[in-house]
């Protein structure tokens, strides 16, 4: 990945840090795009840049303002001369029981989750057409198999990864779009999953342990070097627990 560049959304903290880490490992240029985190962007930002200086730099937007990804790309572009893969990371997650639901929830959860996603995508697309290059979508195991009390949620991700397919065949033959799924790697923040739940869940996968951030990483870099005849695909990195719910 030497000398090509990656615009990672929601890569302050979490899994987003751990994919610019991995990509940037590989030689990449890394756009770093945060929301509110603003402290831990420009501390990744620097962490990455004492090992190349001047390979990454961050920019800041509101994903649900859709005006605001076009600056996105022109930002990177101008940034680094190039845009060669695009990591749509950044979401939303917050139950939403049928019955109060509302459209807050709905612009929040879709706007993050799938309209973000795909305005991004298009923006950058003339550029990914350019250099043959490729997206990577990070969904959720959910997306296939609803969790309860997460309907809005579980739909987003769902149209996330139709929306995956779809670029998949809108960007061929140039430019390959995948996803990646992850399972139980990182539990949400606050006490959406009790200690009860979580020993639950993990029970409940194959593997019979909980994955790590550096798994979805290492499967978005795959996606992105490796799988060079991949495309319109979904891996789900969840320890194999889709295999049985």
């Amino acid at each position: 990945m030497s000398g090509r560049t990656i615009l990672v959304t929601g890569a302050a903290r979490r899994l987003g840090s751990a994919i610019a880490r991995e990509m940037h490992a590989t030689g990449a240029n890394v756009m770093v795009h945060y929301n509110q985190a603003s402290d831990a962007a420009k501390a990744l930002v620097a962490e990455l840049n004492t090992f190349r200086p001047g390979t990454a730099a961050c920019l800041q937007a509101d994903l649900r303002e859709i005006e605001a990804l076009p600056g996105l790309v022109t930002g990177t572009v101008d940034r680094f001369g190039r845009l060669d893969a695009l990591v749509n990371n950044a979401s939303s997650f917050f139950a939403t029981p049928l019955g109060k639901i509302d459209l807050a929830a709905w612009d929040n959860l879709i706007g993050s989750n799938l309209k973000a996603p795909l305005f991004l995508t298009q923006a950058a697309a003339p550029h990914l057409l350019a250099a043959r290059g490729a997206v990577v979508n990070i969904t959720d195991i959910h997306a296939e198999r609803p969790l309860a009390g997460y309907p809005l949620y579980c739909a987003a991700k769902a149209g996330l990864l139709g929306l995956t397919r779809a670029l998949a065949i809108e960007l061929a033959p140039l430019v390959r779009v995948n996803a990646v799924a992850p399972g139980p790697i990182l539990w949400p923040e606050g006490d959406v999953f009790d200690r009860s739940a979580q020993v639950q869940i993990v029970a409940h996968t194959l593997l019979e342990r909980a994955g790590c951030p550096q798994d979805v990483a290492r499967a978005v870099h795959y996606l992105l070097e490796d799988a060079t005849y991949v495309t319109g695909q979904v891996i789900n990195v969840d320890g194999g627990r889709t295999a049985h719910l």
